[in-house]
């Protein structure tokens, strides 16, 4: 900070722990100056709430209730709007904050998701302008638009998509690798990644890193040797 001639706001500074196991006790705490930093159970990073657990309860729960009142408020003026007006002020309101960061939240059991699916489902209703015991599925295919968990694993595809095509951030290289096997394979000329192994950790299988390859090599080869982003984004 100091190189880049920043300063610190020490009212704003937070400590986030997080253990190697859930079970370990820590009791670490900093000295900035005057001030001592003790750890809290969760931090706010870019808008985004890390918990020390990972499991983005806090932030699920923080988009919920931002966007829950969204939805309550377009659906007063409904009557004086149009679909297509109404499904413009929807996607910029409420479904752009359900879409922000979202790929972070890979590797999440569905449950974890359902608070932002209630959104989406009520953003859906207001645009078609439809009773609460509306049917969804009809209303989602007429709106393009995919639930909260496949949002999230396409969000998380694209990126992968990037990284082996060289057209994401370079620190998603070390988190993404392709598969290369050892001696001549049938394989060798698919876009396979690496699957980490869960040896001696079951909290791998919630993260980025182990979620997103076993996705990839779920798909197609056509899919995963596509020729450019949009005949991904297309067939994906």
């Amino acid at each position: 900070m100091k190189k880049h001639h920043l300063q610190l706001n020490l009212s704003k500074t937070e400590l986030l722990v997080i253990p190697a196991r859930p079970l370990i006790e820590h009791h670490l705490t900093i000295q900035l100056g005057c001030s001592t930093i003790t750890p809290t159970k969760s931090a706010r990073n870019l808008w985004v709430k890390f918990d020390d657990q990972l499991k983005f309860t806090s932030h699920i729960a923080a988009t919920s209730r931002t966007c829950r009142y969204v939805p309550y408020n377009i659906r007063k003026i409904r009557p004086f709007l149009s679909e297509h007006a109404s499904q413009l002020l929807v996607q910029a309101l409420v479904i752009s904050r359900l879409d922000y960061c979202n790929s972070l939240l890979a590797g999440l059991p569905t449950d974890a998701v359902k608070p932002l699916q209630m959104i989406q489902n009520a953003a859906a209703r207001i645009v078609f302008n439809q009773p609460k015991r509306t049917h969804l599925t009809p209303l989602l295919i007429s709106l393009h638009w995919l639930p909260v968990a496949a949002r999230i694993k396409f969000k998380s595809l694209t990126l992968a998509f990037r990284t082996i095509t060289a057209n994401s951030p370079i620190y998603l290289n070390s988190v993404l690798q392709v598969y290369i096997p050892s001696c001549h394979l049938r394989s060798e000329n698919e876009q396979r990644l690496v699957v980490p192994s869960q040896r001696g950790t079951k909290s791998l299988a919630k993260t980025f890193t182990y979620s997103v390859p076993l996705w990839w090599n779920e798909l197609p080869a056509s899919i995963q040797t596509a020729a450019s982003f949009t005949s991904f984004s297309k067939h994906t």
